[in-house]
């Protein structure tokens, strides 16, 4: 998390140094996981995102992937298909490190991930009142002949391939669902409302000396890399909720596969591929056991996701928390944009 005195040079304003400390507002923001909510930042990350800065990125990477795939084929032979993977995993990477410290990804997932941590004693109620339904239903797959025989061919590549999608999938389910909120919540921004909010924060000076008015004047309060960051720490946030109740789904059919599955059942079941391989000598504790597990707890994290977002019962339980930080969020914005200088037109994608 960036201290008040370690600022990126290419995000600070004119005639600001590095050793000149940022106001207790904008370190708000950066503990919140909500550096595009500085102007400066948000300024340089929407000059990072340009296309002069992205399409040498993206072309450094593809090559870069390219080029070490090539380099391992030489030796082990991969096929067409390999080298393609390997391609775009490697490239994948490569690109992820550069939005990592170019789009100031550390900060928001940084945040995301402290903030779950906090709140393990939330997640506790959560995950006893969703699981067991959850279970119930999942375990009928556990013990399904088809489910193993499937879960237990896949290589590791196209297990984690498998459990990509399923995330990949459940990340843009709460994409297309997370912007209603936004747009629910800014719609309904009152002055009122904004000041009890600020309430305790670095921000509520301001928002006790500003008028209604002024407070209430919402238009394109949340726009641009504004609204990106919101969605991606509310997106983050939930991801690894649901990230911890997959790991206890595939902790509990872990547990419940070396109780209950006998080794010549498993056989049985995978036919002429009945051939186990026993993790630390252990027959009930076996590959194709953790790869029958992982593949239903990824299944469990994108179920999980789809029903807590739509079902009444766990939507209030689910969303309570992060639509409370949602609202406080779009508040301290509203507050903070008072003092920033207001310029006509002003460029959606800078914020």
């Amino acid at each position: 998390m960036p201290s008040a005195s370690s600022t990126d040079p290419d995000s600070m304003t004119p005639g600001e140094s590095s050793a000149t400390p940022r106001p207790a507002t904008e370190e708000w923001f950066l503990d919140h996981g909500l550096p595009y909510f500085v102007v400066d930042i948000r300024q340089t990350v929407a000059r990072r995102l340009s296309a002069p800065r992205m399409l040498p990125a993206i072309f450094g990477s593809v090559l870069t992937g390219a080029l070490v795939v090539w380099l391992l084929s030489l030796d082990s032979g991969l096929t067409a298909l390999d080298w393609f993977l390997g391609g775009v995993q490697i490239s994948a990477l490569i690109l992820l490190g550069y939005c990592w410290v170019a789009l100031r990804l550390g900060t928001i997932i940084g945040w995301a991930v402290r903030r779950t941590l906090d709140s393990l004693g939330l997640l506790l109620p959560l995950a006893t009142r969703a699981l067991p339904l959850l279970l119930l239903f999942i375990t009928f797959l556990f013990i399904n002949t088809e489910v193993w025989q499937v879960a237990s061919r896949l290589d590791r590549r196209t297990l984690w391939l498998t459990v990509t999608i399923f995330a990949a999938t459940a990340a843009l389910f709460l994409v297309a669902r997370l912007p209603e909120e936004l747009e629910g919540h800014t719609q309904s921004l009152q002055a009122d409302q904004i000041r009890l909010d600020c309430q305790g924060t670095p921000f509520e000076g301001i928002a006790q000396s500003t008028s209604d008015e002024e407070l209430d004047d919402d238009d394109d309060i949340v726009i641009g890399l504004e609204r990106a960051n919101l969605i991606l720490v509310l997106v983050i946030a939930q991801f690894v909720q649901v990230l911890l109740l997959s790991a206890v789904v595939f902790v509990f059919f872990l547990g419940f596969g070396v109780t209950v599955m006998h080794p010549d059942v498993v056989r049985a079941w995978l036919g002429s591929a009945g051939t186990l391989h026993p993790i630390f000598g252990v027959e009930r504790l076996s590959v194709e056991l953790i790869k029958v597990a992982t593949f239903l707890a990824s299944f469990t994290g994108l179920y999980f996701t789809v029903y807590a977002v739509s079902a009444g019962e766990y939507r209030e339980q689910f969303f309570s928390q992060i639509l409370r930080e949602l609202r406080l969020a779009i508040s301290a914005r509203a507050a903070y944009r008072v003092g920033q200088p207001r310029t006509p037109g002003r460029d959606k994608s800078a914020g």
